[in-house]
């Protein structure tokens, strides 16, 4: 029999339950907000998982974060259990892959069999490398407080020991050392208790409390560079994925614990340098070839091969063309010799087997894109309408090219995982992005049109990047669709990155609140409006005194489709959106002083205020489910125009936020103070969006006037170039600060030393100017990772900011 135990509070009407594999069992109430079930032996087996519910009216309304694993020595035929509910922890960020793998990661080992009577379960997430949770206590079984007996840590952040307890006893959790049992740290508080122990053959399962350790913040460093833009003297005039391993080494040299990377997804559609925006991808699944290491792959390196990759290497910025057409020619060649022994191999076979249902209408899209000539779908006639009949009927008659693209696939995948494998046994650990859109003739939209509302552009509105506001140009998300099958589509998507990536940027997180919604027929992101919203009618608007009839405020004239004061709701007629901006329109100019005052304060209530609770409600409907599909660490780009409700929601989910000090979430003020700012967050000096710290210092000479005098509390006049010594002292402002990652761009690590630093226009290191939608993605580095590891004197400097700020302990 297993009894099982938990106090949980609940009000009338409210049941507790646990859930044993597919079976719910109702618990009965006994006492004091005491809940208890009596199972068979069977309903949970030794070493399975179970979780509890909570109920109201027969219906789950709450559950669990985390299930609990039931353990206990082999042969016990009784078996009681203390449990607690699992709420999501505030300190839930160390329990992802990130830290629980990689960076506090413990030697993985067989689980050892419990023994004795008593079996001690608890989370101790932080504990670092070379430390374990143990327990001091009375009674010959723990030493009588003078030594520390370890707990076991193969289910880590889980940590568990088997004790046989002849009596009552006493005791406390505590850090030791891993390799002396020296104990490093008591928890606080008084001593815990045993005083109920089992019957002769039965054991007590006691997993009803967390130590009480005080807090141990840990903070890291790490480098942002796409992986396109990294130059080591292998690379064929574009990083590639076995790059990243030299990446690793300079981490490693300079101290940091991270590596964030832009999207690697296929973004191949027309053969051109328009396909390098990384953010526009045929598929959110799929690889981009361009990362692929062709000698790794089989090409052989001989002297024509030797001469074509140091000629391109040699380039300051990437050929996107050159390189991506030469590396496709060189595969094709490679492929169509050894296809049969290629497509034989049970490597490539058992990759094809387990990405099936994104890789084969990959595959076909790519084959029917270069086949019709256009990536765009919808002008593929018969083809245009995707079914996976089709798909496959497709893949039977052209197998050689549909081989091909999956043995790219598959090419891409073992390259990348071998670098992050190299990156993890280095404790350091890799941070992907996960774009917010999806272009409208991507493989995803052809596949499933009905996940996105083909209508609609995504974007965003006016903001320090753009005054016209961004049209992205990708579709929205049919949410009510995707809701409708838990976010499937999403959650694939997740569990591949988790594939790679340890951690992830959530694209312009505020699109899973509220997304700049523009129609079809638009091109500016003035005539943008908020989706989902609650727009006003038109007998709200004329009690305000706008009174719509005849087109009054909402009719453009001629020569300016933007001068309006309102914009319809494209799905809901009659209601209406203040047009974003308005105030610079002519019609506004031409309201009464009493109207514009009237403007202005609907326009702040709706932008500000009136939809706090609504956008809250939005985001958790989604974000939720989608942070369960993957133990990846979570990290949300909140830059912009920030509704009220973001950050408690990113607080109430463990998202860490992104801090960038010339871009601060305080609109009172020019800059933000990195010692200010919240620890669960990342800081950075800037983005791949923003100019590298040397370009913006030379930009505006007042606002870099009174960052010097303000920030920086130097007096005089500022320099009018960022010296080394002003860089360094940016740098550590931020390396100071409490956040728990700085993430810093690699040009402006570079910009403290001025014997390395590029020598040319500061500007011409910056990777994205967004308010350019064809802008050329092709920044490189202008130093390779090898003379970068084999200078001791920059490492050193790095090494030793980070290591002044204690970050990486």
């Amino acid at each position: 029999m297993i009894h099982l135990s938990i106090e949980f509070n609940t009000v009338w009407g409210e049941r507790l339950a646990v859930r044993a594999g597919s079976r719910l069992h109702e618990m009965r109430y006994t006492h004091n907000g005491c809940w208890e079930a009596d199972l068979k032996n069977t309903d949970i087996r030794n070493g399975q998982e179970y979780s509890y519910e909570l109920l109201c009216d027969g219906k789950t309304v709450r559950r669990e974060w985390r299930r609990h694993k039931l353990r206990y020595p082999r042969g016990t035929r009784t078996i009681s259990v203390r449990d607690r509910w699992i709420d999501r922890p505030a300190n839930s960020a160390f329990w992802a892959s990130a830290f629980k793998d990689v960076i506090f990661g413990r030697k993985v080992s067989a689980a050892k069999a419990l023994s004795g009577n008593i079996v001690l379960r608890t989370a101790a997430p932080e504990i670092r490398p070379g430390q374990v949770l143990a327990i001091a206590g009375s009674g010959s079984a723990l030493g009588n407080w003078a030594t520390a007996t370890p707990l076991g840590d193969n289910f880590f952040p889980w940590w568990e020991t088997g004790l046989t307890a002849e009596g009552p006893f006493e005791y406390k959790y505590v850090i030791a050392d891993s390799d002396s049992g020296k104990i490093l740290l008591w928890e606080e508080g008084p001593n815990r208790v045993c005083d109920a122990l089992p019957e002769d053959n039965a054991v007590l399962v006691i997993e009803d409390s967390l130590p009480r350790l005080k807090p141990m913040p840990w903070r890291g460093a790490g480098v942002a560079i796409p992986v396109f833009s990294i130059r080591t003297r292998e690379s064929f005039g574009v990083g590639e994925f076995h790059d990243i391993k030299k990446l690793v080494d300079w981490a490693v040299a300079t101290g940091q614990n991270f590596i964030q990377l832009l999207p690697v997804n296929d973004t191949s559609m027309t053969g051109t340098w328009q396909d390098s925006y990384p953010y526009n991808a045929v598929s959110s699944f799929a690889l981009h070839p361009q990362f692929i290491h062709l000698p790794d792959a089989g090409v052989k390196a001989d002297k024509a091969y030797n001469t074509l990759q140091q000629k391109l290497n040699a380039l300051d910025k990437i050929d996107y063309e050159m390189v991506n057409g030469e590396k496709m020619r060189l595969l094709h060649k490679l492929f169509d010799k050894q296809r049969g022994k290629i497509v034989a191999t049970s490597a490539y076979q058992a990759f094809v087997a387990a990405n099936n249902f994104w890789l084969l209408p990959y595959a076909v899209f790519c084959c029917l894109r270069d086949e019709r000539g256009t990536v765009d779908w919808r002008k593929w006639g018969d083809e245009a309408g995707y079914s996976r009949e089709k798909a496959e009927q497709y893949a039977a008659a052209h197998p050689a090219g549909v081989d091909f693209w999956c043995w790219l696939q598959y090419l891409l995948d073992k390259q990348l995982k071998d670098a992050v494998a190299y990156a993890h046994t280095h404790r350091v650990a890799i941070k992907g992005d996960l774009p917010i859109g999806v272009s409208p003739v991507s493989a995803d939209a052809w596949t499933n049109p009905d996940l996105f509302n083909l209508d609609m552009q995504a974007g965003a509105p006016p903001d320090a990047f753009s005054a016209d506001g961004q049209n992205w140009g990708f579709p929205t998300y049919n949410w009510d669709r995707m809701a409708g099958d838990d976010f499937a589509w999403w959650r694939a998507r997740l569990g591949k990155m988790s594939e790679y990536f340890d951690a992830y940027r959530i694209d312009h997180i505020l699109g899973f609140f509220r997304i700049w919604e523009i129609p079809a027929r638009y091109k500016s992101g003035l005539m943008g409006h908020f989706a989902p919203a609650l727009p006003y009618s038109e007998d709200e608007l004329r009690k305000i005194g706008f009174d719509l009839s005849g087109g009054r405020f909402v009719t453009p004239p001629a020569d300016d489709e933007t001068d309006v004061l309102f914009v319809e709701d494209p799905r809901k007629k009659g209601y209406w959106h203040p047009r974003i901006s308005a105030q610079f329109t002519k019609t506004y100019a031409q309201l009464d002083g009493s109207l514009k005052e009237r403007f202005n304060a609907l326009y702040n209530d709706f932008f500000y205020h009136r939809h706090d609770d609504f956008w809250r409600e939005s985001a958790m409907r989604k974000l939720p489910s989608l942070l369960r599909s993957s133990a990846m660490l979570s990290c949300g780009e909140d830059l912009g125009m920030i509704p009220g409700c973001v950050a408690s929601v990113m607080d109430e989910l463990n998202i860490l936020s992104l801090e960038i000090q010339r871009m601060p979430k305080d609109t009172s003020v020019d800059f933000a103070d990195p010692a200010r700012y919240p620890y669960y967050c990342v800081c950075a000096t800037g983005t791949h969006d923003t100019s590298p710290l040397r370009a913006w210092w030379e930009e505006d000479r007042n606002l870099t006037q009174r960052f010097y005098n303000e920030m920086m509390h130097a007096n005089g006049g500022a320099p009018w170039f960022c010296e080394p010594w002003v860089a360094e002292s940016i740098i550590r402002a931020h390396l100071y600060s409490p956040a728990i990652l700085a993430i810093l761009p690699l040009q402006d690590y570079l910009a403290v030393d001025g014997r390395v630093r590029y020598s040319g226009d500061p500007a011409d290191e910056r990777i994205n100017i967004p308010a350019n939608p064809r802008h050329y993605w092709r920044y490189r580095m202008h130093l390779t990772l090898e003379d970068m590891i084999a200078d001791s004197d920059l490492c050193n400097r790095i090494r030793d900011m980070i290591s002044d700020a204690a970050r990486g302990k």
